[in-house]
């Protein structure tokens, strides 16, 4: 009996012990422990985030691409399970999304510049009071800025929109999904080609053009469709108001960057 008695026990610690350890977490997409986020692990599992950049952990760099590239090579899915959640970290990927792509923009009008014309261009930077320079200090964040508000726009009227259809009122989420959005200008820019064709090859490269095709409609019903419920007709108030909302800031914007530029011009 004594011996029964003790390998009942053995076997029920064991039980015990293999119950008490938890299964290691790893990326559906992947399989990576520590992995930031896949595009294919976006759920609408309350468990896991959704949002790869609001993820602690991991550098700066690896959370801004995963949720770049999520919004747009899985936008349909990432904006219609995107959760509530505070504007900061939103607000922190805008601003640095759309500072890189806008400095990736002017990086690639540069270089045929100076090749084209290196004595004219040397004139401008060096000679002229580094006129250039002042230009580039002004516009990146100048661009960047009208990039953002845009985005912002479009989400806030997406929000205006979804209310007048009757659906509840969730602004700081439409806020979140503007800011979000400019992973689209991230990843479509100069520098997502060539991160993507790294590591991920030339075709998929290629393929960005064909994805921005279309990308902010089917974003917004994406998300039209994920937080307010709303889909066909009852879609279309929300979606011609963002897409006035969208033209409206980004006029008043370019006039504004010109104005910043002029100014810089001027100093």
């Amino acid at each position: 009996m004594r011996l029964v008695d003790g390998a009942a026990k053995a076997r029920e610690s064991e039980e015990l012990v293999e119950a008490d350890v938890p299964a290691t977490v790893v990326c559906a997409h992947c399989g990576d422990a520590d992995c930031p986020g896949c595009l294919n692990e976006l759920t609408r599992s309350g468990v896991v985030a959704v949002v790869p950049w609001e993820r602690p952990g991991t550098s700066a760099w690896t959370r801004l691409w995963a949720t770049a590239r999520a919004t747009t090579f899985d936008a349909d899915r990432f904006f219609e399970t995107m959760p509530d959640g505070p504007l900061g970290p939103a607000l922190r990927f805008a601003v640095a999304s759309e500072m890189i792509a806008s400095a990736a923009m002017g990086l690639l009008l540069f270089v045929p510049l100076t090749i084209l014309a290196p004595g004219w261009v040397k004139h401008v930077l060096l000679d002229d009071g580094g006129l250039l320079l002042r230009v580039v200090v002004a516009g990146v964040p100048a661009l960047a800025a009208l990039l953002v508000a845009a985005h912002v726009a479009h989400g806030w009227a997406l929000d205006l929109g979804a209310r007048r259809s009757g659906a509840r009122g969730a602004t700081t989420r439409a806020i979140r999904f503007g800011l979000y959005a400019t992973g689209w200008d991230l990843v479509i820019g100069p520098l997502g080609a060539v991160v993507v064709a790294l590591k991920e090859g030339l075709r998929a490269s290629f393929s960005i053009a064909g994805v921005g095709m279309g990308l902010p409609g089917r974003s917004a019903r994406a998300f039209l469709r994920g937080c307010y419920r709303l889909e066909g007709r009852s879609a279309q108030p929300a979606l011609r108001a963002s897409y006035a909302a969208a033209v409206v800031a980004t006029a008043v914007g370019t006039i504004a960057v010109f104005g910043a530029l002029v100014v810089a011009l001027m100093i």
